[in-house]
């Protein structure tokens, strides 16, 4: 234990907005941990959300960077829930290798009444609806997308059971997102943001050990069909143990989670990779979607001889000349 304990202190830590990819052998897991700090501060305070928006896009942010990260070629990938709750809309997507962007819309007036009444859990606030996680490799490639239902859970569940249905990976997401106030460099106050998660896989040699029980509900279903893998119900547990304080807080950091949780089986820690604030809109990409509008449409977005367009993920306005859009 001593000599576990000296490699991590002599290990370089990464510190936030890095992914720490993980491998414990002897459980057969393998999967990823992050702290995120100014990346996230970033998002979150350039559109100034509320505080139950925040935390929800938060969550939405550390499930992409979590997934993103483990892409092995150029694309993206999306998160993104749709539902008829205040908060209809969530949008993070990953661009391959290291850029995030992120993106909520809500009702100001159904989300000020769920507050007033009480009603700021993640389901009350989504409502009923889906989570589409989407795989993009290019032009040349069709996209991949899986949907689950927003049943009513968390979701670190609803993503925990996307893998379960999709991928047939037995998998456990843990989320944590909190909210500290401060001073900036001026001595204002500051309201700041910290969020953190883990994705635990269970990937043995042999497949057949990743079965388990079916999902509940259903014609035939029978929670004694079949027992889950020994060495999963260890993982899975151990990671169901780390807290909010601690997938945040960053005076552990990701690392140490990993030692906490992992310790006594060993655990394998790799080279960690970065994610960044960087939003993919760009002057000439945007003026080409304008070109495909119709020139009625067009003519209609014209003041003052120009077209202003703000990017909804980064709020970067462009502005056009009106003969820039209208020219063939």
């Amino acid at each position: 234990m001593t000599d576990d304990a000296m490699r991590l202190e002599d290990l370089a830590l990464a510190g936030d907005d890095r992914v720490v990819p993980f491998q414990v052998e002897g459980l057969d897991v393998r999967g990823r941990a992050v702290q995120i700090g100014p990346m996230l501060d970033a998002i979150l305070g350039r559109h100034d959300y509320p505080a139950p928006v925040a935390r929800l896009l938060a969550e939405a942010i550390v499930l992409t960077a979590l997934i993103g990260t483990s892409l092995k070629f150029e694309g993206k990938f999306t998160v993104q829930t749709r539902s008829d709750g205040p908060v209809d809309l969530l949008v993070a997507d990953f661009t391959s290798p290291d850029r995030i962007r992120a993106y909520a819309r809500f009702d100001d007036v159904r989300l000020a009444e769920a507050v007033a009444a009480g009603r700021t859990t993640p389901p009350e606030l989504l409502g009923a609806g889906v989570l589409a996680l989407t795989i993009d490799q290019g032009s040349f490639m069709q996209p991949y997308q899986g949907i689950v239902p927003l049943d009513g859970s968390s979701l670190e569940e609803i993503a925990g059971t996307y893998f379960r249905q999709s991928e047939q990976i037995p998998t456990r997401v843990r989320l944590g997102v909190a909210e500290f106030f401060g001073r900036d460099a001026d001595g204002k106050p500051h309201r700041g943001w910290r969020a953190g998660g883990i994705i635990a896989q269970f990937l043995p040699d042999a497949p057949e050990r990743m079965r388990q029980p079916d999902l509940h509900g259903g014609e035939g279903y029978d929670e004694h069909a079949h027992s889950e893998d020994d060495s999963w119900t260890e993982a899975r547990m151990l990671v169901e143990t780390a807290d909010m304080d601690e997938l945040t807080d960053p005076q552990i950091g990701a690392e140490r989670l990993l030692y906490r949780l992992f310790h006594e089986r060993g655990v394998r820690i790799y080279p960690s990779q970065p994610v960044l604030d960087r939003c993919t809109c760009a002057r000439d990409k945007l003026l080409g979607v304008l070109k495909g509008f119709s020139r009625q449409d067009i003519e209609d977005s014209i003041e003052d001889g120009a077209i202003s367009v703000s990017c909804e993920f980064c709020s970067t306005t462009y502005r056009y000349q009106a003969e820039e859009v209208l020219s063939a």
